[in-house]
């Protein structure tokens, strides 16, 4: 008989997780107001000063205001409890956010650089004032969006993507004020579409590689930072093991990346037996590699393929 094994560490501290969550929700959803109202105030601007740079910072703030309503559903889902029809639950929901939200960054790229050629062909006059002014109301209320998310931003992949819109929109303000006093005081009108090819060109920069490590998630790609052969041959050098085969990592989210594999037992063992042998892998996967969920399944003696990656 074959046993399917699950094991993974245990989980502490819910309440800190739980309020941390709230902090990260309660955080994203003032950013949400504070570029809600900058996008209205520089749409506005835009149209009435004809300023190229403040209308794609604010369709760069527009994408702001979706991303980060879409992280803040996603923040919401990740909590939802798993089901019987759901038994992984929501935890894929903000990985989901981080790769649509980097889409979104490159498509508003590619959008800008074709207005900010076309300008060039077509310079226009600037209300400089009107630029100057929401440049800095912008920078004001993206800076402090950006300091209100940096924390989540190092560990979860979500509140990154998040944070990369508010921090590209923060630096392309600066770059339309600078651009706003260029024109006011020297007349340069050809830094607006200049400068929106910048803005441009940064957000490919920023976004390409959040959309690669978003991807490979989606995808069920190992994991970076795990080699798969390291890890077979530390799993092979535990007592009574003979071999490791049928290999699968794969990271679920942020906090969770799984190990499932067969092993080949060199004797008939005892279930009991094979729980001690468990917790050595156990406790190898976790302290070595990262690794937090561990699912083995037991063999002695099964002809099947012992090859280690295998295409089910």
């Amino acid at each position: 008989m074959v046993f399917l094994i699950m094991a993974h560490q245990h989980q502490h501290g819910h309440s800190h997780t739980h309020h941390h969550h709230d902090l990260k929700g309660r955080n994203l959803l003032i950013s949400i107001i504070l570029n809600a109202f900058i996008t209205l105030a520089q749409v506005i601007g835009g149209l009435v000063s004809g300023s190229l740079a403040l209308l794609s910072d604010a369709l760069h703030n527009f994408s702001d205001v979706l991303s980060l309503v879409i992280s803040y559903m996603a923040n919401v889902l990740s909590k939802r409890k798993a089901s019987a029809k759901k038994t992984f639950g929501y935890k894929r929901a903000e990985v989901i956010a981080a790769f649509v939200n980097s889409a979104t960054l490159m498509v508003v790229a590619v959008f800008l650089i074709i207005e900010a050629v076309e300008r060039f062909y077509h310079p226009k006059d600037i209300g400089s004032d009107l630029v100057i002014w929401l440049s800095i109301i912008a920078i004001l209320g993206n800076g402090f969006s950006v300091l209100l998310i940096k924390k989540d931003s190092d560990v979860n992949m979500n509140m990154k993507s998040a944070y990369l819109h508010l921090l590209t929109d923060m630096m392309a303000s600066v770059a339309v004020l600078i651009g706003g006093l260029l024109m006011k005081f020297y007349q340069v009108f050809w830094i607006d579409p200049l400068l929106t090819l910048l803005i441009a060109l940064y957000l490919v920069y920023m976004g390409y590689d959040l959309l690669k490590q978003s991807t490979k998630v989606l995808m069920l790609f190992t994991p970076k930072s795990v080699a798969v052969n390291d890890i077979v041959v530390a799993i092979s050098n535990i007592s009574l093991v003979k071999n490791v085969h049928h290999v699968h990592i794969w990271q679920l989210n942020e906090e969770e990346v799984h190990l499932e594999a067969h092993i080949d037992f060199l004797q008939d063992i005892r279930l009991s037996e094979f729980d001690r042998v468990l917790e050595q892998i156990e406790k190898l996967a976790y302290d070595e590699f990262g690794i937090n969920h561990v699912n083995i399944q037991p063999e002695f003696g099964k002809c099947d393929s012992k090859q280690i990656i295998v295409q089910d």
